[in-house]
């Protein structure tokens, strides 16, 4: 029984000692092996045997990239106006034997280095350019705590303001500033489209009254020429009736009383127009009535009984 019981104490012991033997760290993580208190390696990802009871694993560092966020930190610029700060830092350790030994918490460290370094640039600065310069902010910011962390193996990789709150009556000052030059710009944009419109409406005006102007000048041209068309033929009209009736009385062979008689029917139709207001009869109006009345006047038969008198020799 004795014997068991000494086997079994043998076996835990042997059990016990195995596993603070081997020590299995995971991925992107280091532990730091101290032996006697004093530092003697760092243990990477995978499988790792140490010394029990002589060896002892004092604390695991996370390898990753880190974020951390510090609360809002009164800031005073350059013109006596302080401005609430938020940061946001992205580091990673890159010495785990640094990070644990250099420095007793890097996070605060790395916290109370931000507030300070941002105090320092910001004071340089009024509030314009605090607001309008976030860029050369962080770079100025990542450039210092780059600088000051490497020693305690960190590597600031970004730094960040997440916001920039200048005090309220600022803000409503600032907000009605934007609200006037808003107002602004939008008059300024609405005298524009007037003016704009006005322009293009006295253009179109303009262009339109050219436009009828031309086509009112064209219509006259278009009516002159159509009467002109229409006065010659007329006329062409008439002198062709007249040749016409000229080739038909010299066909004829007319005599002189048949030309008084279409003279005075004639007459009448030049008195038709609407531009006779005076007629004056010509003097070859008697000539054509002693022609006319001829026609009606019986003519002398020679009397038989009278003796024909000889011609004359």
């Amino acid at each position: 029984m004795t014997q068991l019981v000494i086997t079994l104490v043998v076996v835990f012991l042997a059990a016990f000692a195995l596993a603070r033997t081997i020590r299995i760290v995971p991925q992107a993580t280091a532990r730091i092996v101290e032996r006697f208190g004093r530092y003697h390696r760092t243990l990477n990802a995978g499988l790792n045997i140490v010394v029990p009871f002589i060896d002892r694993i004092k604390v695991e560092v996370d390898l990753r990239e880190q974020v951390v966020t510090f609360p809002p930190q009164p800031v005073i610029t350059s013109d006596n106006l302080v401005v609430s700060i938020d940061t946001v830092i992205y580091f990673q350790v890159t010495d785990p034997k640094a990070a644990t030994y250099e420095i007793a918490s890097f996070i605060v460290a790395v916290e109370q280095l931000t507030v300070t370094t941002l105090r320092n640039v910001v004071g340089g600065m009024d509030l314009e350019r605090t607001l309008t310069s976030r860029e050369e902010i962080n770079t100025e910011l990542r450039g210092v705590l780059d600088d000051a962390t490497g020693r305690w193996g960190i590597r600031v990789n970004r730094v960040e303001l997440k916001a920039i709150d200048p005090p309220a009556s600022i803000q409503d000052s600032m907000e009605k500033q934007m609200r006037a030059d808003r107002d602004k710009r939008a008059a300024i944009l609405t005298a524009e489209g007037n003016k704009q419109s006005a322009i293009l409406t006295a253009q179109g005006e303009r262009e339109a009254a050219v436009l009828k102007a031309r086509g009112e000048a064209e219509a006259v041209v278009l009516r002159a020429q159509a009467e002109a068309e229409a006065r010659a033929m007329r006329a062409k009209g008439e002198a062709d009736a007249i040749g016409m009736v000229f080739k038909a009385i010299h066909d004829g062979n007319p005599d002189e009383r048949l030309l008084a008689y279409q003279y005075l029917t004639t007459l009448p139709q030049i008195a038709k127009g609407d531009a006779n207001k005076l007629w004056i009869v010509p003097s070859e109006m008697g000539k054509a009535l002693e022609s006319l009345g001829g026609l009606f006047q019986p003519q002398s038969k020679p009397d038989k009984d009278l003796p024909v008198k000889p011609p004359a020799t």
